[in-house]
């Protein structure tokens, strides 16, 4: 699979651009804020149906502009799809294959797979449990569909609870009878999406202790532990146990909304223990793996997305990354970075064939399709 050619209008600081792409590895070169991750992002867009970056879709619209359109057209098994998304402020976004619009987003998740590696992926190191969470479902939900249709009713199974909650909160009065509804939804839902997540990465971890150890050192052992609270008892008597708790919070206090991933290494906390290049070495080896579990359970190549993180690697670990993308077979690449010089080096040295284009303020300059010599 692989995007062959988009159409920007209006997305972000690009006011109307059209690129033509690489079967391989396609660099976009430039300064800072010239627009090079918003390329990127666009692709994303079309895969996932929303920003990597910003999730508020009307703030990816171009300052004082109404709306933003993505054209593009993807080849996948032998055949040319055309893909459109429109975000018009104030109406619903519009998503389209081959001029035929979805009647629900969630149809598309899983059809045109990426994976991007990027600086904000520390977030999922530094930030709260919520980031681990989406991160997670996010890889599940591209291959089971059912399990994107649990995570989307369990959310509003809980929105409804919590509403309850603070209604009763508000009145001054409880009635437990009322809640029972609710209850039963979350549980069975609940159980059904905690049983994924630990089947997922019982299959998972393994792929992932091995890019870490091809991308660091086979001397330190990382590990990823799934924590729920349904480990520690029966859903049911969990929200029995925690129920005068949340009456006076006034929301839920325990479910699979609370699940976390602990990041170790060395059987300690990264956050708090791993070096930066440690920390790098992990999310990057989360990522490659991320590609690699889709690849084999989706039956395709997705596309990888690598922004700007040549400056944020020392020289060894560059050259270990780029050395896998190349083993691997990683199929399409898309690599963004400021420095055009390092950029060919990096891919003259492993002799992989690349398009450069150069990105300034918005606009885009094909440069040259550089082949390999192998």
């Amino acid at each position: 699979m692989q995007i062959k050619q988009l159409h920007i209008v209006q997305f972000k600081n690009y006011q109307e651009t059209e690129i033509s792409f690489f079967s391989g590895v396609n660099c976009f070169v430039g300064s800072n804020g010239s627009g090079k991750t918003n390329i990127l992002d666009a692709i994303h867009y079309l895969s996932m149906c929303r920003s990597y970056l910003n999730p508020i879709d009307s703030q990816n619209i171009q300052f004082d502009q109404s709306f933003f359109m993505l054209q593009s057209i993807w080849e996948k098994d032998n055949q040319e799809i055309d893909l459109y998304c429109g975000v018009k402020k104030g109406q619903k976004k519009i998503f389209k294959k081959n001029k035929s619009e979805y009647e629900k987003l969630a149809e598309h998740i899983g059809l045109f797979p990426t994976v991007m590696i990027s600086p904000y992926d520390r977030n999922l190191i530094t930030e709260g449990s919520e980031f681990r969470r989406k991160w997670m479902d996010g890889i599940i939900s591209q291959f089971d569909r059912r399990y994107l249709d649990d995570l989307i009713r369990y959310n509003r199974v809980l929105e409804q609870r919590n509403a309850l909650l603070k209604n009763n909160q508000k009145n001054g009065f409880f009635e437990r009878e009322s809640f029972e509804v609710w209850d039963e939804q979350l549980v069975e839902i609940g159980k059904r999406i905690a049983s994924k997540r630990q089947a997922f990465l019982t299959d998972f971890i393994p792929i992932f202790q091995s890019f870490f150890n091809e991308l660091g050192s086979d001397k330190e052992q990382v590990e990823l532990i799934y924590k729920s609270q349904l480990m520690e008892g029966d859903f049911y008597q969990l929200l029995m146990q925690s129920m005068e708790k949340d009456r006076y919070v006034g929301y839920t206090s325990v479910g699979i909304h609370k699940d976390d991933l602990i990041f170790s290494l060395n059987t300690h906390p990264i956050k708090k223990f791993g070096s930066q290049g440690q920390q790098k070495s992990y999310l990057i080896a989360l990522r490659l793996a991320q590609y690699d579990w889709l690849k084999k359970n989706l039956n395709q190549n997705p596309i990888l997305l690598l922004d700007d993180i040549f400056d944020k690697l020392d020289n060894i670990r560059v050259g270990k990354l780029m050395q896998m993308v190349s083993n691997h077979s990683f199929g399409q690449v898309l690599v963004t970075d400021t420095d055009e010089v390092r950029v060919k080096q990096i891919f003259d040295s492993i002799d992989e064939p690349y398009r450069l284009f150069k990105v300034e303020l918005g606009k885009i300059e094909h440069i040259e399709l550089q082949e390999t010599t192998r």
